[in-house]
């Protein structure tokens, strides 16, 4: 216990060194040491319960919830320790709730949310991961302001307005769409000097063209669901112009067929089409080579040209562009399930396309870390700053666990 206390130490002295005084780094060290003891509930009366001498509740409250240190200091610091270890191939994008049962907290509503599978009365917290195969984490979030909370928006709702000020929002802030959040977040942590190529993220955020758009003008490579709706051309479809007679405005050549949903198009290229790829070993028992049950399944690759508005106004009438359709179209399946869009290499092999989109599970891992061991939805705190600092505290001592697990030898790693 000793040795474990002295490296948590070193690690909270060096995520904590942009703190401006000795006793903010203090608190953040204690803080740490309270999301990581076990225990229930991760809020500070509880943390404070377990922390012993150093159980000072006012203390911890006030450090959390309005010490004025900046969350981007030390998230900026947790991205370059982390970065050399985890060795990214990509930034994973997602988004998780956090359910309230009062409206009172900073940017709280009735939203959909993943976390609950509903729309329900929560906040949502955008983050970014830094990812490989071996291991994530956290190293960046954004607060969703839903409309409701932004007086300059249709949809605001003036008693929300009216706890922005008691909330600690941001007086400039407005209501920012979660992908366009994602793509801020994505150029912060570049200007920190964390340079990953490839981003990853679900339907949420792969569904709309101007993320996609964004991430092309930034000279990204992706992998993003998409849901079956998504319109399409065939790689072979080719722009046409009809006839000019002279007089008025060129026509804009056009596609002499419409766009196909994604997902007719997978099933015309039929089910033959698919191909088993196995992307990783999971953590249950099975017949895999660690002993662990593998993880496969049978994909489609197809060259397309996606369409929609957006994309036809960003192209100009141009040809549009080719890009992978990825389906998951499984044995046991009548219809594919799940389908991804990427911008990748056009000889990129079929395995690396499923692995790449398959990576996505470490976010769901993380998240379900955070929230289920450290606490990451236990903050009761209602201010905007406070949000922030917690979420940012949990994903430091999420990274030193991750550290202790990455450094422990094989016989450690077997008796834990």
């Amino acid at each position: 216990m000793v040795a474990v206390r002295c490296d948590l130490e070193d690690f909270a002295a060096e995520a904590f060194e942009p703190f401006a005084r000795a006793e903010q780094r203090r608190w953040g060290e204690v803080y740490l040491r309270g999301l990581l003891l076990d225990g229930g509930r991760k809020s500070v009366e509880p943390m404070a319960a377990r922390l012993g001498e150093d159980g000072n509740r006012q203390a911890l409250a006030h450090f959390v919830t309005t010490s004025p240190w900046g969350a981007a200091h030390v998230r900026a610091r947790l991205a370059w320790r982390m970065q050399p270890v985890i060795k990214p191939t990509a930034l994973i994008i997602d988004d998780t709730g956090f359910l309230k049962d009062g409206g009172a907290s900073a940017c709280v509503s009735r939203q959909y949310t993943g976390t609950a599978g509903k729309v329900t009365n929560c906040q949502a917290g955008v983050s970014l991961h830094l990812a490989s195969n071996n291991a994530s984490a956290a190293v960046n979030w954004r607060l969703f302001l839903p409309e409701s909370w932004d007086p300059a928006a249709s949809k605001a709702d003036p008693k929300k307005v009216a706890r922005r000020a008691s909330c600690a929002v941001p007086a400039e802030l407005g209501h920012v769409e979660k992908w366009q959040l994602a793509l801020d977040m994505i150029d912060e942590t570049r200007s920190w000097g964390v340079d990953v190529s490839q981003v990853i993220a679900d339907g949420g955020y792969g569904d709309t063209a101007a993320f996609r758009l964004g991430l092309e003008a930034r000279g990204l490579d992706y992998v993003v669901g998409i849901s079956t709706t998504t319109t399409a051309h065939s790689e072979e479809a080719r722009p046409c112009t009809a006839g000019y007679s002279g007089r008025g405005r060129r026509p804009v050549a056009a596609y002499p067929e419409p766009a196909r949903r994604v997902k007719d198009l997978v099933i015309a290229a039929g089910k033959v089409s698919a191909r088993p790829v196995q992307w990783r070993e999971g953590s249950r028992p099975g017949s895999g080579r660690s002993g662990h049950k593998r993880m496969y399944s049978r994909f489609v690759a197809l060259r397309i040209r996606p369409a929609g508005r957006e994309i036809r106004k960003a192209t100009a009438g141009t040809e549009l562009s080719v890009r992978w359709l990825l389906a998951e179209w499984p044995a046991a399946e009548d219809e594919p399930v799940q389908f991804w869009l990427a911008n990748l290499p056009d000889n990129t092999s079929l395995p690396v396309l499923v692995r790449t989109a398959k990576l996505r599970w470490r976010i769901e891992n993380d998240y379900r870390e955070m929230k289920q061991a450290l606490g990451l939805a236990h903050f009761e705190g209602r201010t905007w700053p406070g949000w922030h600092h917690h979420v940012t505290l949990v994903s430091v001592a999420h990274a030193f666990c991750t550290l202790r697990r990455l450094t422990r030898s094989p016989k450690e790693t077997a008796s834990a």
